[in-house]
């Protein structure tokens, strides 16, 4: 997966996967997605979907906002880990050394109260798919947070896995390497893929579908 050594990401986001959902397919993913234990609302615009998200998140509350180009679009990374309302995790991970403090980042990132993020693709069939070079994201969403909060633009949304697996490496890959690259002067690679087909927990995961192009 990883692109030769360069300066410049060289691979090209195949534009097919941003085109918006139909109304009938968010329709049936809904269904989907609440069959499979997961509650999901739907919005029209990026605003609507960031007071909802703030109405669900008391103030005060351990929260973790992962890093996610749809939260900063929607300013909620920055409401987050700056307004001093919330007990904010990621500040704290930031504050500590890689080296020396790695197992204190490990669990700090590993069981937030609530997890804000995206995911990468969701399949007709209510399940998700979450991408990650590291994967520091994924024990949170998977079981270690209470609540998990995930804000997906209807662009995302897929026919089935393979269909979601092709949009991770040729359109979401290709972004996250550019972006990597630029703020860090390294590759991305698609190092570790969550699927989520059900959860048992009633009430754990919130997603909120945006009908707007949100993050990739």
């Amino acid at each position: 997966m990883l692109a030769q050594p360069n300066t410049i990401s060289e691979l090209i986001p195949n534009e097919e996967f941003t085109k918006l959902a139909t109304n009938e397919r968010i329709a049936r993913v809904v269904q989907a997605l609440e069959a499979n234990g997961m509650k999901t609302l739907v919005v029209e615009t990026g605003e609507e979907a960031r007071k909802l998200v703030l109405e669900m998140v008391p103030q005060g509350a351990e929260v973790y906002a992962n890093q996610s180009q749809t939260l900063d679009k929607l300013g909620l990374r920055e409401e987050f880990d700056k307004s001093g309302r919330y007990d904010a995790v990621r500040p704290k991970v930031l504050s500590l050394d890689r080296k020396t403090q790695a197992d204190e980042i490990r669990k700090l990132r590993s069981s937030p109260d609530y997890m804000i993020g995206s995911v990468h693709a969701i399949t007709e069939r209510g399940q998700i798919l979450a991408s990650s070079f590291g994967g520091s994201q994924l024990g949170a969403y998977a079981y270690g947070s209470k609540k998990v909060i995930w804000i997906v633009g209807t662009q995302k949304l897929v026919k089935d896995l393979d269909e979601g697996f092709r949009r991770i490496e040729e359109y979401s890959y290709p972004l996250e390497d550019a972006r990597l690259l630029a703020a860090l002067g390294i590759h991305s690679a698609v190092g570790k893929t969550l699927i989520v087909n059900q959860e048992v927990v009633p009430g754990r995961i919130t997603i909120v579908l945006v009908k707007e192009e949100l993050g990739y």
